[in-house]
């Protein structure tokens, strides 16, 4: 598994044009909204990285939820995975950024007082800046923005949790109205989010940053 992220992080890293602009009348083709969950009080919505494993990401979406669950106390919390490819195809993160989207309208929709922590880990990252409106177009494997949290279901957003974000190696962040409940962790060395960065495993470190994340969100909850 870790040779496989290793090899996911090397054709990032070495594959720019894998972050083809969509043409603005392309239509990622997504899944149907999902049914709503049990109206909890906190939904972590986590999008994984390139080919990782686990059912929210073994890296960074499983050790952070884990990590809440211990740390939210008195609230209910559920879990939602991005449902993309999380592959290296050029729609993968428009798909996943649709998802997302329709995921927490239809939670917002059907539990009016629930609220959401966005989770995402390298291209899961790119999918969590296009849901809040800032576009990973031009990241590595990123793609234009194809969907955005509505304003009415933008102040049930409690924390953005990123990790290895790759529009930092472009230049961008996380800035306007949730860059106070962002919290963007970039290791030293990692090519994904440092430009001239050379260290490859950097990328795959992020579960040390999960508790720090968990505490950020509940501090936010």
């Amino acid at each position: 598994m870790r040779i496989r992220l290793c090899l996911a992080a090397l054709s990032l890293v070495g594959g720019a044009g894998l972050a083809t602009v969509l043409a603005p009348s392309a239509t990622a083709t997504t899944t149907a909204a999902s049914a709503a969950a049990a109206c909890t009080d906190i939904d972590v919505v986590s999008a994984r990285g390139t080919f990782e494993p686990g059912r929210l990401g073994l890296i960074v979406g499983d050790p952070v939820f884990s990590s809440l669950q211990r740390k939210v106390t008195g609230k209910t919390l559920s879990s939602y995975a991005v449902n993309y490819p999380a592959d290296l195809s050029l729609t993968s993160a428009a798909q996943g950024n649709r998802d997302l989207v329709n995921h927490v309208q239809s939670q917002a929709a059907s539990c009016p007082n629930q609220r959401f922590v966005l989770v995402g880990y390298s291209q899961g990252a790119n999918v969590v800046d296009n849901s809040i409106g800032i576009s990973s177009a031009g990241a590595v494997v990123g793609s234009p923005i194809v969907a955005t949290l509505p304003a009415a279901v933008e102040p049930k957003v409690a924390a953005v949790l990123l990790f290895g974000n790759p529009i930092r190696a472009i230049g961008k962040s996380v800035t306007g109205t949730y860059q106070s409940r962002t919290i963007d962790f970039c290791a030293n060395g990692d090519p994904v989010c440092q430009a001239g960065g050379a260290n490859t495993a950097a990328h795959l470190g992020y579960s040390a940053n999960a508790d720090a994340a968990a505490t950020f969100a509940a501090g936010k909850v």
